[in-house]
């Protein structure tokens, strides 16, 4: 008998077959891949991973319970190698890193490359059961047109494989976490819910009236084959909840399987979440983001049935909506990790909603785009460019890199561009911040956006002290940020004053309207985010006042050439500077100028080998759209933080304190982080979790106050 797993405490006649676990993950993978038409390259992979557990040593290591290491995976990969040609040398990177990791062809630098792993197989093993009668190269499920296809398609593959190994081997180790893993209500019930939501919108007002045309052209488009979509709506057009609806009647249309909508800014991830979850049944929606890493979680036992489904789902997004951020989405697309990579072959089959499309970072363009393309193109999916300032990527003579969009969803944007308008660009040029400081005590009522944390605080500073004043920025915890909105929003029902200097954070998702705005020179596609702000429901007899300025201090490095591009389409639209016309030169500006520098790192390069010479370890080392990483730091923010925090260092199992929490936490960045340690203002709970203990850093107009001596430009947002 051949053993694949055991458990303590158990029998040997209870351990599970190795057979079994061959069938079982050779199905599983099966049907994962089956969605993109590789049923048989997931059966085949799913045969071969473990072959080398019937190894001898690897038996005997069972049976002695020894923790000495036998390596399992080089056998099966060169196996298949060895006899299947190409087909083979794309299966052995799966089945080479279904532990590790998908590895590097050649390179050692990251760990055992492929032909490591190939070179110290060994011998083949004698007499193993059914398995040699299997051999059969298999034709890929699409015509290639390029290599990038091929390491795609070998990343999806690896995906369906190791989702597969996981779950088969949960099933047996632990059948009880196993039997809560549940997929959700059908898109069909979430469509009837969202249908009688949206049936109570009335066309009562002008604006409201353009909502609907929106909408209801979109769920006329929804009719068409599965692409690539943009979706241009104004500001305060309805789009979060026009493009789920496109996306539900789209994917039942289709026979898809879920919606995944993408979010530039994990500060408004739980915001939209939430507005999915008023509207859809329990156990519809997932939010999947990186404000605690739930590996560090040790009480699944413990946890409430709602809570582990959810973080089971979030492994695999195996959920009806998935609701996720930028860096977590499209890193995923190119990670090389199983516990990254777990989640893509349910990409396959999905409608994929990027919100604030323009947020899309420019150093890592084209892999992006060739991503999106491949899940449109070869893997049953439709993706939808919903934003209101609509980048220029479609394909053209002097942008051939671009995506080849099928429609926009929107009727005429430029009719309703014009529709909407509801404020009049000024151009202020250069202003110190002292001069800025003037402009927004001189209003009752007006909205300051600057570019950097930093900034925000320096010119914060400089107004405190007036009526109604008060400052925004991700420094400060979400339950903090949540109370200074409410309190804002009150203000401006009132008529009271109220002066708010804030960061990027508030041009996202963010529902307030001032008749002011200032908003410090970026890209254009920020500055038309910011007039969003202002003026949002047309209640003002004229337009609302939107104001651009230069600081004289200079702008952060990272904002100079958007800046700069800015600049240049003011000049040449000032009579209307966020027109459809207007954003196309900015972004063309943006990405046509600058084509040699939209792969900067050249991932593409690692993934384009026509020998299949293919540096998975590599790209994704690389593809980090955050370069600095950020850590979670707790706060003492209010009682109800203290209680949770008291509760969190007693508890033998914190998971669900620690979902509470992250209403009270802020991202700092890694060397912020060490100059708090290295200063003993946070402490280390249960070797996880870092609590700020020097509470006078956290001060309850401005939020965390990180320590001096760091460059201006790492406070962005």
């Amino acid at each position: 008998m051949f053993y694949a797993h055991t458990k303590a405490g158990v029998d040997e006649n209870e351990w599970q077959l190795l057979d079994d676990h061959l069938i079982g993950v050779a199905k599983l993978a099966s049907k994962f891949s089956a969605i993109f038409g590789g049923s048989d390259w997931g059966e085949l992979v799913g045969k071969f991973h473990d072959y080398g557990k019937f190894k001898p040593d690897f038996q005997k290591k069972l049976h002695s319970n020894s923790n000495v290491i036998v390596d399992h995976k080089s056998i099966g990969a060169r196996l298949v190698s060895d006899n299947l040609g190409q087909a083979g040398k794309l299966l052995s990177f799966c089945i080479a890193g279904h532990h590790g990791g998908l590895p590097d062809s050649t390179h050692r630098d990251l760990g055992e490359s492929l032909d490591d792993i190939l070179d110290k197989a060994g011998p083949y093993i004698d007499s193993v059961p059914e398995l040699s009668s299997t051999f059969a190269p298999e034709k890929l499920p699409f015509t290639f047109t390029s290599v990038f296809q091929l390491s795609f398609f070998t990343r999806m593959l690896f995906s369906a494989l190791v989702d597969a190994d996981f779950l088969d081997t949960e099933r047996y180790m632990d059948p009880e976490k196993f039997s809560k893993r549940e997929s959700g209500p059908d898109l069909s019930v979430l469509y009837e819910a969202l249908n009688k939501r949206i049936s109570i919108f009335e066309p009562d007002t002008y604006i409201n009236k353009l909502r609907c045309e929106i909408l209801d052209h979109c769920l006329e488009s929804a009719e068409r084959d599965p692409g690539l979509f943009t979706l241009t709506v104004p500001t305060g057009g309805g789009k979060t909840l026009t493009s789920m609806a496109f996306a539900l009647k789209h994917a039942l249309k289709h026979g898809m399987r879920r919606v995944i909508y993408v979010i530039p800014y994990t500060s408004i991830i739980e915001q939209n979440a939430h507005v999915f979850k008023q509207i859809f049944p329990p156990g519809s929606v997932i939010e999947h983001h990186s404000n605690f890493d739930s590996s560090k979680l040790k009480d699944e036992e413990e946890i409430p049935s709602a809570d582990l489904k959810h973080r089971l789902a979030c492994e695999n997004w195996d959920a009806p909506i998935v609701v996720t951020t930028n860096v977590q989405f499209f890193e995923s697309l190119f990670a090389a990790k199983p516990s990254r990579c777990r989640k893509l072959h349910n990409l396959a089959g999905s409608v994929v909603i990027l919100d604030e499309a323009q947020m899309l970072p420019v150093e890592y363009l084209k892999p992006c785009m060739r991503g999106l393309e491949e899940l449109v193109e070869n893997y049953n999916s439709s993706v939808v460019l919903c934003t209101a300032t609509q980048p220029a990527l479609q394909k053209s003579e002097n942008f051939t890199d671009g995506l080849e969009i099928a429609a926009e969803l929107a009727p005429d944007p430029d009719r309703m561009h014009r529709e909407f308008k509801r404020t009049k660009l000024h151009d202020k040029g250069v202003l110190s911040l002292d001069e800025v400081a003037q402009e927004i005590c001189g209003k009752d009522q007006g909205l300051c956006i600057v570019n950097t944390r930093a900034r925000a605080a320096e010119l914060f500073s400089k107004i405190k002290d007036e009526p109604g004043a008060a400052h925004l920025s991700a420094l400060m915890c979400p339950a903090h940020r949540s109370e200074v909105l409410t309190d804002i929003r009150a203000k401006l029902a009132s008529g009271k004053p109220c002066r708010i200097v804030s960061t990027q954070l508030i041009e996202a998702g963010v529902d307030v309207s001032f008749p002011v705005v200032i908003r410090e020179l970026a890209g254009l596609d920020s500055i038309a985010q910011a007039a969003g702000r202002c003026n949002r429901e047309g209640e003002l007899p004229g337009m609302g006042q939107v104001s651009v300025f230069e600081p004289a201090e200079g702008l952060a490095s990272h904002f100079r050439q958007a800046a700069g591009n800015a600049q240049n389409t003011l000049r040449l639209f000032p009579e209307d500077s966020f027109s459809p016309d207007a954003m196309y030169h900015f972004f063309a500006d943006t990405y046509w100028l600058k084509s040699d520098k939209l792969d900067k790192k050249n991932v593409l390069g690692d993934l384009d080998s026509n020998k299949m010479k293919w540096d998975f370890r590599t790209a994704a080392r690389k593809f980090r759209l955050i370069e600095n990483e950020m850590v979670p730091v707790i706060v003492k923010y209010n009682d109800k933080a203290e209680k949770l925090l008291r509760d969190l260092v007693f508890a033998d199992f914190p998971a669900a304190i620690l979902r509470k929490l992250q209403q009270f936490t802020v991202q700092v960045y890694t060397h912020q982080f060490a100059a708090l340690n290295d200063m003993g203002a946070i402490e280390i709970v249960d070797e996880s979790y870092a609590v700020l203990v020097d509470e006078s850093l956290y001060d309850f107009e401005a939020g965390l106050l990180v320590p001096g001596d760091i460059s201006d430009d790492n406070f962005i947002f």
